[in-house]
């Protein structure tokens, strides 16, 4: 089977490709922005810049049996997140129409289309999306071009990743990285200042996920067009954040903003998230095996090795941490 894995470098694409390479008889081609493999040898593809043209020739080439798009933007400006998160998937589902229209699409949403969710609840993939700011926005256009591309696709809404490599563009990422600069400090004066920690999220760890998208992709018969890829529970942030200080032996105190610049303003907007994933135990047999334990204690042992947010397609670009949660991950 030719898996083709767009966003490879990035940190759930990293994470999706390492699960690939255990399956047996599996082939999983070079593609990058830029010429990739040996010898510069490798697919170039630029799905914010690429014509579906273009972009159709290279996939003829690469001739997959299935695709998973793993290239996202979190942060940045309105253009750059409208160029990677809705035009570039509307231009690879052109692209396979023209190439390869058996092959199958796994394209990775955000549960951020969902936008704020009722405190209490788990969403589930049929409720409506109202999706807060642009990254939101432009998750659910690439959501709408993949399920009305007519191809054999399915749209996974992952929650907050968590775990090994978690890039500092996102809380828990951006938190471990202020607690290794902290070090083990126990001093009355030693404090960590972060944003309004009080809205809930639904963390779930970057391996689980990258496991989703490869049951995904070697799933038989035709898969829901969207399936939510979560931890299934609502935790707040807070807790978090003091889960993973306890795990650094931090002493400090930690205190919170919550004044009008404190954080982020869109997380002060989005306070619940979080998502209903018994269709993903239906349709995949798919359910969470790490805890959330796991998750930071993988995270801590890590060491900061975490790569930055943005892959068109498999170059990592670095973006300035931020303590908002909501849109805080990748892609």
């Amino acid at each position: 089977m030719r898996i083709l894995v767009l966003g490879r470098t990035g940190y759930l694409g990293r994470h999706v490709f390492a699960h690939l390479r255990g399956l047996p008889d599996t082939h999983l081609p070079e593609a990058g922005r830029s010429s990739t493999g040996a010898g510069g040898a490798g697919l170039r593809i630029d799905l914010a810049a690429d014509s579906p043209d273009r972009l159709a020739k290279t996939l003829a080439e690469a001739a997959p049996d299935a695709v998973i798009n793993c290239a996202g933007a979190t942060g940045g400006d309105a253009v750059t997140l409208a160029e990677v998160n809705a035009r570039g998937p509307a231009v690879l589902c052109a692209a396979l129409r023209q190439a390869a229209p058996r092959a199958r699409l796994v394209h990775l949403g955000s549960a951020a289309e969902y936008g704020p969710g009722e405190p209490g609840t788990k969403v589930t993939e049929t409720a409506a999306t109202r999706p807060l700011g642009a990254y939101g926005a432009t998750k659910l256009a690439g959501t709408v071009a993949v399920t009305a591309s007519g191809l054999d696709a399915v749209v996974l809404r992952v929650g907050n990743p968590v775990g090994p490599g978690a890039p500092p563009t996102g809380l828990p990422g951006r938190v471990a990285a202020l607690l290794r600069e902290a070090g083990a400090a126990t001093g009355a004066g030693t404090m960590l200042r972060l944003g309004d920690l009080s809205a809930y999220r639904d963390f779930v760890d970057v391996r689980d996920v990258a496991r989703a998208a490869v049951l995904a992709v070697t799933a038989a018969g035709l898969l829901p067009p969207v399936l939510n890829i979560g931890g299934g529970e609502a935790v707040r942030v807070r807790d978090l954040v003091h889960m993973l200080a306890h795990r650094a032996g931090f002493g400090g105190r930690i205190e919170e903003d919550t004044g009008p610049t404190g954080g982020s303003g869109r997380s002060a907007a989005v306070s619940w998230q979080c998502s209903d994933i018994t269709a993903a135990d239906e349709a995949l047999g798919w359910r969470p095996s790490y805890t959330l334990e796991e998750s930071l204690a993988a995270l801590w042992a890590d060491g900061g090795t975490g790569a930055g947010g943005t892959d068109t397609t498999g170059k990592d670009t670095t973006g300035k941490g931020t303590t908002g949660t909501e849109g805080d991950r990748s892609p």
